[in-house]
């Protein structure tokens, strides 16, 4: 199959969503936490979160437009200036999923998928208990994208993570805790280690056959 830009436009509409949504192949599972003025709690979830430095450590998220009426993530996050960012593990993906379901302002998503919330200090945002890796984000700047969508810079504030999920060089093996990842909308997989390769140096450049 191949498929130019023409081509992509006379497609029916949810055989494009899912596969523009998928072509860029497995991203990270992410449930993101928020909580009102009022105290309501938020859950979501989101398969955008990208690196964007580490000194400063910053993390974008790419939100939905939000033109059909501002959802609770997004007018928390502006309200409260802090939101938490929870890695998902295999044993509750199907109740992360269903964290995307439009239930009402009053009803928290971790109520009804049964996720129990957790809060670290005095940190604003809740997290998910669950979670093995728990970050507290607070928001920089938003950026509207051409598309209507909006790119949330946040710089992070903590985190917490397993002591046995971290080697010597402060990288992280996904694989300890069951780590998932998403393809498209709603399709998950679970990630394996395979290897790990040292920082290139053009010197050190292998002798690769074809």
């Amino acid at each position: 199959m191949e498929l130019r830009k023409t081509d992509i436009e006379k497609l029916e509409r949810k055989y494009r969503l899912n596969l523009i949504n998928s072509i860029t192949g497995v991203k990270p599972a992410n449930l993101v936490g928020t909580r009102s003025k009022e105290n309501q709690d938020n859950l979501a979830i989101f398969s955008s979160a990208v690196h964007l430095g580490s000194n400063p450590a910053q993390i974008g998220l790419v939100m939905r437009p939000q033109t059909n009426g501002i959802k609770d993530t997004y007018s928390n996050i502006m309200e409260t200036k802090h939101y938490t960012i929870n890695h998902v593990s295999l044993d509750f993906i199907k109740k992360a999923h269903y964290t995307s379901a439009k239930l009402k302002k009053e009803e928290s998503e971790f109520d009804i998928m049964k996720l129990k919330r957790s809060f670290i200090g005095d940190f604003y945002a809740p997290f998910v208990e669950k979670s093995k890796i728990k970050i507290g984000m607070s928001h920089l700047k938003s950026i509207d994208l051409p598309n209507g969508c909006i790119f949330i810079i946040g710089q992070i504030e903590l985190i917490q993570l397993p002591d046995e999920s971290i080697n010597e060089k402060g990288q992280i093996n996904l694989e300890t805790y069951n780590a998932a990842g998403i393809s498209g909308l709603n399709t998950y997989y679970s990630l394996k280690r395979i290897d790990s390769f040292p920082y290139v140096r053009v010197h050190e450049i292998p002798d690769f056959e074809e």
